[in-house]
């Protein structure tokens, strides 16, 4: 496949084939990818927009599935699905970067530990994900980590990222999340809150306020619809 005249040009997401039989998936093209599917990656979804998404350890150093563009179906993606009870596996490939890679999760007593791993040509890609998430009283915690490329400081672009995230049920319609996240590429700690209203009928009300790792701050509020 060529990548240079895929369906990124056209504004048009790249299309997912797949074929399912039991707890194994096949899939190919504009994959999910590994790492981007990997439990505790996104352990929130902070107010309308994500507000930057500084609580995703792996920071985008894999391949990913893209709703806009490509993807990896540009760049011959091809990923494996498998899951059995409380066992999930996850191996995924493309030519980008050369990347494979591959996580294994496991749920046991209402907590699910997943480790990522990844081999990649690019020294800024994700080499190592790990994360922890269950509910401890009121509050859904997860805990991530992820090793992008070796630490070359402050305001560069590799090196370690820690994420903390907790979502808290404040009603019967309502939650609220909050995280903090640090890396030794941030220039500050980063942390927000944020929250989410069902209105009903796949209709929500939701913003958000979040101190990003480079310093600025950004804020958000509307409504999204899901159908």
């Amino acid at each position: 496949m060529n990548g240079a005249s895929g369906p990124a040009g056209t504004g048009i997401n790249g299309v997912r084939f797949f074929a399912r039989s039991g707890g194994l998936e096949v899939g190919v093209g504009n994959i999910f990818g590994a790492l981007e599917f990997m439990p505790g990656m996104y352990p929130i979804d902070l107010g309308l927009t994500g507000l930057g998404y500084d609580y995703t350890a792996f920071n985008f150093r894999g391949d990913a599935y893209s709703s806009g563009g490509n993807g990896a179906a540009g760049s011959n993606g091809v990923e494996v699905l498998y899951s059995m009870g409380d066992l999930a596996l996850h191996i995924s490939a493309s030519d980008t970067n050369n990347r494979v890679a591959g996580y294994a999760a496991y749920t046991y007593s209402g907590f699910t530990v997943a480790l990522g791993l990844q081999d990649s040509d690019s020294a800024a890609d994700t080499e190592v994900a790990f994360s922890v998430g269950g509910n401890v009283g009121p509050a859904a915690l997860t805990f991530a980590y992820a090793k992008n490329g070796d630490d070359t400081g402050v305001g560069t672009t590799t090196g370690d990222h820690y994420v903390l995230a907790a979502k808290f049920d404040v009603g019967a319609a309502t939650d609220v999340e909050v995280y903090v996240a640090d890396a030794d590429y941030f220039v500050d700690t980063s942390y927000g809150v944020d929250f989410n209203h069902d209105l009903g009928g796949g209709t929500s009300l939701r913003g958000g306020v979040a101190h990003r790792g480079n310093g600025f701050v950004r804020a958000d509020l509307g409504v999204r619809f899901n159908f």
